[in-house]
């Protein structure tokens, strides 16, 4: 039996095989659908990963959001204090610079004028390693994410995905975060969480 760290090694190996053209196109479909989403339609402030290696891409789906006049905050790692910030972004152009694992950050002048408080969030999208039909979720270790949103409860949580990272069922830890949907190039999951 698969545990969970040999799982995560495995999906991500596929994923990181996956041709530039290939991600590209998936992405672009994964995002497409997520913006037909009443979810998406409803909420006003929009916390959104910044994507980097293989995950499905997220800066064109970011400016989208922008123009669509939504709210947009992307995170901030702090490493040692193993936590995420929320930070508006307007114009990703002028406000990144490479961040943690080289992800593209919030640039440092804008920290703290532009720092949203957590519980004024809509909706999360997060990345992920590997998902199951429950719409759990393996992230990469660290657990950033799962105490991120596991302090707003109220909002929606979205992943977007691959469909070569979904799994029936994935051998998921008490810390582990179950997902609201998670978004593929061919499906839209539906989670219960409690």
């Amino acid at each position: 039996m698969e545990d969970g760290k040999q799982m995560r090694s495995r999906i991500l190996a596929k994923r990181d095989s996956m041709t530039a053209a290939d991600r590209s196109t998936k992405s672009s479909a994964i995002c497409a659908t997520l913006m037909t989403l009443d979810e998406i339609q409803d909420s006003s402030t929009i916390f959104l990963y910044v994507s980097f290696r293989s995950e499905v891409q997220t800066i064109e789906l970011l400016n989208t959001l922008i123009q669509n006049g939504k709210k947009v905050c992307v995170p901030i790692t702090y490493v040692k204090e193993k936590r995420l910030d929320a930070i508006h972004i307007t114009d990703p152009d002028k406000q990144f610079v490479p961040g943690y694992c080289n992800i593209p950050e919030p640039a440092p002048e804008i920290l703290t004028t532009n720092l949203v408080p957590p519980e004024s969030i809509d909706t999360v999208i997060l990345p992920g390693s590997v998902f199951d039909r429950r719409c759990g979720r393996f992230g990469y270790g660290g657990g950033f994410y799962d105490r991120f949103v596991s302090a707003i409860p109220k909002a929606h949580r979205i992943a977007l995905a691959y469909d070569l990272q979904i799994v029936e069922r994935a051998p998921l830890q008490p810390h582990d975060e179950i997902l609201d949907l998670v978004i593929t190039e061919t499906r839209v999951i539906r989670g219960k969480r409690k």
